[in-house]
């Protein structure tokens, strides 16, 4: 007897064209940079990093520590007293200092006896190496601001040469990130009443 079954006929697939696996990898490898490149541009704009390069922030910053600014912090926010600030100096704009926010525009700041005063308000600074031994008294203009360090005595500031104009800031100091056991915060200090007119 003959067997009428018969084989379904298998229709071809469609050849499909794949990319050569050294194409596939260098493709990957150009989207892996170009998404780099534009992540670091992006953190960039944002956050930037500096090497402390001097003694006049001691205690609070030593020679060498690196830390991570953040560029937006007075644009999405308000300067306060206390505040790190990095900035380019106004002597020589190639040159960035750091150093602390003690007077905002409009503010009044005396040096005396030891003591700085904003506004008649003596600021509580725990975080000085030593009092200044110095006097002034200093009207912060509107668009500018007046920044000491924290080494006192040892810093060069606005005691010394005047005030920083405001577009000179580059942002607020956040954090030290290296060495690894020098990791920590830069909170601002509690100078209670500092940013008080009397």
């Amino acid at each position: 007897m003959d067997d009428y079954r018969t084989t379904p006929a298998v229709e071809a697939l469609p050849e499909v064209k794949t990319k050569p696996a050294w194409k596939t990898f260098l493709s990957e490898v150009l989207q892996t940079l170009l998404l780099a490149a534009v992540l670091y541009f992006l953190i960039d704009s944002m956050i930037g990093r500096v090497r402390v390069e001097n003694i006049s922030m001691l205690p609070t910053l030593k020679s060498d520590e690196l830390l991570l600014v953040n560029k937006l912090a007075y644009r999405l926010g308000k300067m306060q007293h206390g505040d790190i600030v990095v900035f380019h100096f106004p002597g020589n704009p190639t040159e960035d200092y750091i150093k602390r926010l003690i007077g905002l525009p409009g503010d009044e700041v005396r040096v005396e006896n030891g003591q700085v005063r904003v506004n008649g308000y003596a600021l509580t600074e725990p975080y000085i190496s030593a009092p200044p031994s110095y006097q002034g008294v200093w009207n912060v203009p509107a668009g500018s601001v007046f920044v000491l360090g924290d080494n006192r005595n040892q810093s060069s500031d606005s005691h010394s040469w005047g005030f920083v104009p405001i577009e000179n800031i580059i942002g607020r100091a956040m954090v030290i990130y290296w060495p690894i056991q020098e990791v920590r915060l830069l909170n601002d200090p509690d100078i209670v009443n500092a940013a008080s007119t009397p």
